[in-house]
């Protein structure tokens, strides 16, 4: 069982007994060193590995779980020192992984971790003669799975509430649901004392569960508090509010705490008797069945030529202030990367329209981005990332993902969020030492790649607002400097 699989009830452990089998789970000396992981994403997995361990044990398996330098090594070792008759394995969530364990001669069962299983998006994929959008892939999934339906109809009588869900925050000062959080025991503080010297960040509170039952509550716990206040103010951003009514269930969803199934099936529940509205429910969902699961579809479609993608030809490192080096006047870059330092964790827009867009209006190398940011989140693999940041983030596939790039001056943080405020920067300016870098970035990102994008009919209108900037060198020179201070951390 990998890492990323530690639920009792699918393959290959599902259908097994006590007595059948032993359980061998690797804690990876190389996948530790692999990155400057946070210290949040390493506990995660750390701790809910040898929880799972317990909990199999306790019910009577016979367990290896081992230290060793790889986990080619680890399986190595095992089989020298038990010599089993068979090794079997699911299918691993990431390329090299699976390379692995073809090469070491595992017997792997398909995965059963997503509802729609690669092979069969694929196929669905394949019988397409057009762009693969997500809200084609959505409505199929929805048909198909029989979710937030009525008869043949959607349930509310439409696919798509995002109409509903772009509201800018509430300007109300209210309350916003407490995240659920767990007792810290021996067991974590062993995890804790025992992660590399290069982790990073704040360590852990109890917030990102590490058990099935610690998961689950969460799960309950999202759905009666937050849940219906979660649609609305889903792409809204608040200096002082880090959770908002997001789910935070990604990380027990990506280490196999939690199955799509069960937490879909959870919302319509909720939905179907009275006690969430649809846009909330519609939203959530669209995220899991929808967003998540196109995701891991195009990862296997695409993969291993799409981890080289960068058609933009960004060049950049990352900027200072991600890297640690050095703090940031930009307000909602300065409150975003606080909260991935004490959370491990950012919501959806904080990731692509602070973190991803700026990375992609200064040109930024996307294999960068992507290595940052899985490391950085509690929810990180390279399954999720590869394609949020190369496709969705930063265009850096050429379109094959978005028909668009994601990019926005500060206009669209100053509308979504409350960071402007108190920032130094005006959104409003694009030159000048107070002109916002977002804004002064996106003129200078459309210049740069006018040829590329001026044919685009989703970009043409932006492009041609490049002709009627009466000081459009004034806002290139404001940009070498943006890109400079970015590099040195005077930004």
């Amino acid at each position: 069982m990998l890492g990323d699989q530690l639920h009792r009830r699918i393959p290959p452990l599902a259908d097994r007994r006590p007595g059948e089998v032993r359980v061998l789970l690797v804690e990876s000396e190389a996948a530790l060193a692999r990155r400057d992981w946070h210290r949040q994403r390493l506990h995660v997995v750390l701790a809910s590995m040898r929880r799972f361990a317990a909990e199999l044990a306790s019910e009577g398996f016979a367990v290896d779980l081992r230290r060793a330098p790889t986990l080619r090594a680890g399986l190595d070792a095992h089989v020298a020192e038990h010599r089993p008759t068979r090794v079997v394995a699911m299918e691993a969530s990431s390329w090299d992984g699976r390379r692995m364990l073809d090469a070491a001669g595992v017997d792997v069962v398909r995965s059963d971790r997503f509802l729609c299983p690669a092979d069969e998006f694929a196929e669905w994929a394949g019988g397409r003669s057009g762009r693969l959008t997500m809200e084609d892939f959505y409505r199929w999934q929805r048909r198909r799975l029989g979710i937030l339906m009525d008869g043949d109809e959607p349930a509310g009588g439409r696919w798509n509430f995002d109409a509903d869900n772009r509201e800018p925050p509430p300007r109300d000062g209210r309350a916003w649901p407490a995240a659920v959080t767990s007792r810290l025991d021996d067991l974590d503080a062993e995890v804790l004392a025992g992660l590399p010297d290069h982790a990073v960040g704040a360590d852990p509170v109890g917030i990102w569960p590490t058990s099935r039952r610690a998961a689950l509550a969460r799960l309950r716990a999202f759905v009666d508090e937050a849940l219906p206040r979660f649609g609305p103010h889903e792409d809204a951003m608040l200096a002082g509010e880090w959770r908002l009514a997001h789910s935070l269930l990604s990380s027990a969803l990506n280490i196999g705490l939690l199955h799509p199934a069960e937490v879909v099936d959870a919302v319509e529940d909720a939905y179907r008797s009275g006690a969430v509205p649809i846009a909330s429910a519609e939203g959530f969902i669209r995220q899991v069945i929808g967003w998540r699961e196109y995701v891991w579809g195009l990862y296997w479609l695409w993969m291993p030529e799409y981890r080289d993608r960068d058609e933009l030809g960004a060049d950049r490192p990352l900027p200072a202030a991600w890297r640690g080096g050095a703090p940031t006047n930009m307000a909602c870059l300065a409150n975003v990367l606080a909260k991935v330092d004490e959370y491990g964790w950012a919501h959806h827009i904080e990731r692509l329209m602070v973190l991803g867009n700026l990375a992609l209006l200064a040109g930024t190398r996307p294999a960068e981005v992507v290595d940052w940011m899985t490391a950085r989140f509690v929810d990180g693999a390279e399954w999720v990332m590869l394609p949020n940041v190369v496709g969705m983030a930063l265009h850096a596939d050429g379109g094959m993902m978005a028909t668009k790039p994601y990019a926005a001056g500060g206009a669209y943080i100053n509308r979504m969020s409350d960071h402007c405020r108190g920032c130094r920067y005006d959104p409003k300016r694009r030159v000048g030492d107070d002109a916002c870098p977002y804004t002064t970035l996106y003129w200078d990102f459309l210049a740069r790649h006018r040829g590329r994008f001026a044919a685009n009919h989703r970009m043409a209108r932006q492009v041609a607002g490049l002709d009627r900037l009466g000081d459009l060198d004034a806002v290139r020179a404001r940009a070498a400097e943006v890109r400079a201070g970015l590099d040195a951390g005077t930004v």
